[in-house]
C-alpha cells in the first residue's frame, strides 16, 4: 500500500463502531473480576448510545452472560453485534489492526505483530484476532513490515492527529533491555514504518510514560491528540511523585515539537489523579486514557478530587460531545482502562 494515498484517521472522526472484548479472564483482575464485567455493561451502555458497538467473546456462553448483563444494566442491544472471537485478554486497543483510509476512502486493515507488550507468554489468541475480524469483515489486511521481518506495534503506543502527525514515546518503541518489541530498530527504522503503513511523516517522540504502567510507556496514558493541533499532556504538581520528572521532560520536548505543518501543537494539561496503589503496586490511573466515541467522551475517574477537574477540562474541548465519567478504580487493577479497553472502526469516506 502506497503510503502517500492512505492515512491514519484521527480517533474523534466518524466511526462505524467501537471494539471489545467480554472480559473472561480472572487473572487479569485477581479479586476484583466480579465488578469487572458491570464496569464493562455501563461502557457498553453509554458507546451503544453513541454508536454500534461490537463484542468479541471467547464463547456462547460468554456472550449469554453478557446479553444477559448488558440487558440489565439497560444497554441497546439492538446495536450490540458478537463475534464469537477468543481472545487471551481484553486489551482491543493494542492488538486489533490499524484502519487506514486510501485515497479513495475506503479503509483498509493493517496488521502489526503483537508480542503482549514484550511481557507475557499467552498471546496467540489475541495475535489472530485481526485476521479473524478481517475475514468476518471481508476487509482487505496488509503486514507491517521492516525489511521484511513483521513489526510490532500496539496501538495504545501511538496517536495520531488525522492528518499525519503522530505521537509516540522512545520507552515502548526504542527500549532494547527491559520489553523489546523491535531489537535493533532506531526511531529512524520506525518512522519508515508509519510513513508506509499509516501515512504518518512526522512523528513526536517522547520520553518515559507513567509509573505503574505495565506496558512500558504507551502515549495513551500520558499524551493525547484532542484536535489536529491540540494535545493534552498530564501533569505531576508533586516534585516527589514518581511521575513529576518524567512528565516534566515530555512537556519540555512538546515544547520544541512540530507538528505536520511545521506549526507548534497547543498543550493543554490535564491534572494526575493521587498514586493509586492496590496489593502493594502502584497502577497506571491517568486521565488522559479517555476513548472518544462519536457522540461521547469516555473519561476513567478514580474518586479522587482531580476526578471533576479533569471532566473540565475534556468537555470543554470536546462540546460537541457528552463527557462521561467511567469509575475506574476497579478497571485500572488490571493495568489498562478506557482507552485501553477499545478501538474504533472508521466510517469510510463515501
Amino acid at each position: 500500500m502506497n503510503s502517500l494515498h492512505s492515512r491514519l484517521p484521527a480517533e474523534w472522526e466518524p466511526h462505524e463502531a467501537t471494539w471489545l472484548a467480554w472480559p473472561h479472564n480472572a487473572r487479569d483482575w485477581p479479586g476484583k473480576f466480579a465488578s469487572i464485567r458491570w464496569v464493562y455493561a455501563e461502557i457498553v451502555r453509554h458507546l451503544a448510545a453513541s454508536e454500534p458497538v461490537r463484542i468479541l467473546v471467547n464463547s456462547p456462553r460468554w456472550e449469554r452472560e453478557a446479553r444477559q448483563m448488558l440487558t440489565r444494566a439497560h444497554a441497546n442491544l439492538d446495536r450490540i453485534a458478537f463475534f464469537q472471537i477468543s481472545t487471551n485478554r481484553v486489551w482491543t486497543r493494542d492488538y486489533l489492526p490499524a484502519i487506514v483510509l486510501d485515497e479513495s476512502g475506503q479503509r483498509r486493515a493493517v496488521r502489526f505483530s503483537f508480542n503482549a507488550w514484550a511481557k507475557y507468554p499467552d498471546h496467540d489468541l489475541d495475535a489472530a484476532v485481526p485476521e479473524r475480524i478481517c475475514r468476518a469483515l471481508n476487509m482487505p489486511m496488509i503486514t507491517a513490515t521492516y525489511q521484511g521481518q513483521p513489526v510490532v506495534l500496539e496501538g495504545g503506543a501511538v496517536d495520531g492527529n488525522g492528518l499525519g502527525s503522530l505521537l509516540t514515546t522512545e520507552e515502548c518503541l526504542l527500549d532494547q533491555h527491559v520489553q523489546v518489541r523491535n531489537p535493533g530498530l532506531t526511531a529512524k527504522n520506525m518512522e519508515s514504518v508509519f510513513r508506509d503503513t499509516l501515512g504518518v511523516s512526522n512523528a513526536i517522540w517522547l520520553g518515559r510514560g507513567i509509573a505503574g504502567d505495565d506496558t512500558h510507556g504507551h502515549v495513551d496514558d500520558l499524551c493525547r491528540f484532542v484536535n489536529p493541533r491540540t494535545v493534552v499532556l498530564v501533569r505531576e504538581n508533586n516534585p516527589a511523585d514518581a511521575n513529576y520528572q518524567a512528565l516534566e521532560e515530555n512537556r519540555e520536548r512538546l515544547e520544541g515539537a512540530r507538528l505536520e505543518d511545521d506549526s507548534r501543537p497547543e498543550v493543554i494539561f490535564l491534572p494526575m489523579p493521587a498514586p493509586l496503589y492496590f496489593e502493594g503496586f502502584r497502577v497506571p490511573a491517568s486521565y488522559a486514557n479517555f476513548y472518544i466515541a462519536n457522540r461521547v467522551v469516555l473519561v476513567p475517574t478514580f474518586n479522587d478530587v482531580q476526578d471533576r477537574i479533569a471532566l473540565g477540562i475534556l468537555a470543554e474541548l470536546f462540546p460537541d460531545r457528552r463527557v462521561i465519567g467511567i469509575h475506574a478504580v476497579d478497571l485500572v487493577w488490571g493495568f489498562g482502562t478506557l482507552h485501553c479497553a477499545t478501538h474504533e472502526h472508521p466510517a469510510a469516506n463515501r
